[in-house]
């Protein structure tokens, strides 16, 4: 499955920009520009947490704004900006990237402060 959006102009919904967003299975890739096109890809098995959301103007236009949260260095907070089908194209990348970590045994750990464990094993009762 691939889902191909392009950014929208909050007026409308029209599509007069020049940002394209493709995801698929494996990838997001960002395109901007006109002249001078950039192109980024971000590995999904790099995304880390996705969030959605939708300001009363997008709604209006049925549009809404994805967050990725990734682990690449040259797009940390990848945003995929008002774009139609959002929520859908959010539920895509949760379930894809997490599909992408098992099957690359890719594991996000948090440090949660395990500084003070030593001290723990060496306390009287």
């Amino acid at each position: 499955m691939e889902y191909v959006e392009r950014k929208r102009w909050m007026f409308l919904g029209l599509p007069f920009t020049f940002t394209k967003y493709t995801v698929k299975e494996d990838m997001i890739t960002v395109a901007e520009g006109f002249f001078r096109t950039v192109e980024n890809d971000c590995y999904m098995y790099k995304v880390q947490d996705v969030t959605h959301s939708a300001s009363l103007g997008e709604k209006l236009f049925g549009l809404g704004t994805v967050i990725c949260y990734t682990g690449d260095t040259t797009h940390p907070q990848l945003m995929l900006q008002h774009i139609r089908r959002s929520r859908e194209i959010k539920d895509f990348i949760l379930r894809e990237s997490e599909e992408a970590r098992l099957k690359r045994r890719t594991v996000n750990m948090l440090d949660i402060g395990s500084d003070g464990v030593d001290d723990m094993d060496n306390m009287d009762d």
